[in-house]
């Protein structure tokens, strides 16, 4: 299949990535466990940040979609 990338579907589409940053699915997970959940992306990474100050290892930003399921499973 080719894929229109037509700029009024590039903008869409960026409108779409901005829009999700901006919700409020976002988590960070340490090494450790899920250290916050429910943050839109901007507020993840000032957390991220946060937590890199404390010495806090193995840190990164998912969905909280996604941290749900390594808590379950793993933490």
């Amino acid at each position: 299949a080719v894929v229109d990338f037509m700029p009024e579907n590039l903008r869409e589409a960026e409108m779409i990535d901005v829009s999700e940053l901006s919700e409020a699915r976002w988590s960070v997970i340490s090494f450790e466990r899920c250290e916050a959940d429910g943050l839109t992306y901007e507020q993840a990474i000032e957390k991220r940040g946060e937590l890199e100050r404390q010495k806090i290892a193995g840190l990164c930003i998912m969905t909280n979609d996604a941290a749900a399921r390594i808590k379950t499973n793993d933490m």
